[in-house]
């Protein structure tokens, strides 16, 4: 279908569609092409030609001699269309457009903002239209985009959270803790990256030493979870000596034997 600068509705002329508006008494309907060139050699044949009412010149004449050398190259690419939306920043520092998410500083949670959604690029201005934010478009939806130096700095540790430093760090402070680090991570159906780094977090608070000491006592009574290894620090009993094993007792011998037992139901036979 091509489109001209007339028209309601379509009409077909010659096996060519064409849209119409509001013809011109005389004029049947033309194609864009068609159209632009018309326009142009009017330009430069009739309007471009007579004498200007304010300039007192001709307006060809004044482009060509004046205005021409003034024109700059048009950008390599073409003018990015944007849509705008006015969202509301949720308390996790991110607004929501266009099912993706993109941060945004943390002192704007509450507050509405405006959002500007190219097919490259993203921006968010505040409400006067400062621009608070800038991100790559996402590419699918639920795709997150973040900046850290938006989130609050208590923030930061978990969103850097990854299992290499994990291993790392846990490596340093000692072989229990490596291996609950290890055991934690390998959990096939939950994430446990999160409750990796708080454990880690309990060295920063009561040092790497009693860390690895509560990490080898739960391993020794079998329960190494985040909530016993915490209540070991928390109560001292990292510190307490390591217990004693319970003495196996000896296998008990039967002083008679399976005939003195059992014989009576055979008929006393061995």
């Amino acid at each position: 279908m091509l489109l001209t600068t007339w028209g309601k509705g379509k009409v077909e002329q010659g096996g060519v569609h064409y849209v119409k508006r509001n013809f011109l008494a005389g004029r049947l309907p033309t194609t864009v092409g068609q159209a632009n060139a018309e326009v142009l050699n009017w330009c430069r044949t009739t309007a471009g030609q007579r004498r200007h009412g304010t300039t007192k010149v001709q307006p060809l004449w004044r482009f060509e001699t004046t205005e021409r050398a003034h024109l700059q190259p048009l950008p390599p690419t073409p003018y990015d269309l944007a849509l705008w939306k006015q969202v509301r920043v949720h308390r996790d520092c991110y607004v929501a457009f266009e099912q993706s998410f993109y941060s945004v500083p943390f002192r704007l949670i509450g507050q509405a903002v405006r959002v500007r959604g190219g097919s490259r690029e993203v921006r968010i201005y505040t409400q006067d239209y400062a621009l608070a934010a800038t991100h790559p478009r996402a590419q699918r939806p639920g795709e997150r985009h973040t900046h850290p130096d938006h989130l609050p700095p208590e923030k930061l540790p978990g969103l850097l959270l990854n299992r290499t430093a994990c291993q790392q760090t846990a490596a340093t402070i000692g072989a229990a803790t490596t291996m609950v680090v290890e055991d934690w991570l390998a959990d096939p159906a939950v994430d446990r990256l999160p409750t990796v780094g708080r454990l880690l977090r309990l060295g920063e608070r009561y040092g790497a030493e009693r860390l690895e000491a509560a990490c080898a006592r739960a391993r020794r009574f079998d329960d190494q979870s985040y909530a016993t290894i915490k209540r070991i620090l928390v109560q001292g009993l990292d510190l307490a000596p390591a217990p004693v094993p319970a003495p196996v007792p000896p296998a008990r011998a039967f002083v008679r034997t399976a005939a003195d037992l059992l014989g009576h139901l055979f008929g006393g036979v061995a």
